[in-house]
């Protein structure tokens, strides 16, 4: 099983160019995993604490579990990948089933920052994007997908997303064997990862 790892900053634009790659891909043939679904369950926690959870530091996340389910998919064994609710920042009841693919594509944040995870990929990606086109991407995103007040989410950006990315997502940036930059304006670079992906499909 080949695995790719896509990272890169919130609003950096990693999902569009994830998007864009499977477009171009046969239906069904490549398995997407995104990290996001596997923060820590924080359904113990009181309504009113959850907001203030830093959800960009790595200490978020169930690497364990992560990594586990990797390992059980290269063993050929289907898993159930948990799914995550940014509105009530709760692990859903509700799983995605996944069967075994060649390529697993595995999406977010902080993927080429877990030493463990980076060992096991093949091909490391870092969507590189200008922090003041991601910050207008996540305003945007934020008030529409998830409810918040743009206030809100500047106040956020500035308090939690831009310490933390400098932090812990943009050093990952050197563990990257490919850096994107323009997210998924670069079409380059979206056929370039597409074509190597082809190349590892079984043939038919």
């Amino acid at each position: 099983m080949i695995i790719i790892g896509i990272a890169g900053g919130t609003g950096s634009g990693k999902t569009t160019v994830v998007r864009k790659i499977m477009e171009r891909l046969p239906k069904g043939e490549v398995g997407i995993i995104s990290q996001d679904n596997y923060y820590k369950d924080s359904s113990h926690v009181p309504v009113e604490e959850r907001q203030k959870i830093n959800f960009d530091e790595p200490a978020a996340f169930d690497w364990d579990l992560l990594l586990n389910h990797l390992e059980e998919l290269k063993k050929g064994n289907a898993i159930e990948m948990p799914t995550y609710s940014y509105l009530t920042c709760s692990r859903n009841e509700e799983t995605i089933h996944l069967e075994p693919h060649d390529v697993v594509v595995i999406e977010g944040i902080l993927v080429l920052s877990d030493p463990r995870l980076r060992n096991i990929m093949d091909i490391k990606v870092y969507v590189d994007a200008d922090g003041d086109d991601r910050l207008i991407r996540v305003i945007s995103r934020d008030c529409i997908e998830r409810g918040r007040t743009a206030e809100a989410v500047i106040e956020r950006y500035q308090r939690v997303l831009k310490p933390m990315h400098l932090l812990h997502i943009e050093p990952a940036k050197r563990h990257a064997n490919i850096i994107v930059p323009e997210g998924g304006h670069n079409e380059v670079a979206i056929n370039l990862i597409t074509d190597y992906i082809k190349g590892k499909l079984p043939q038919k």
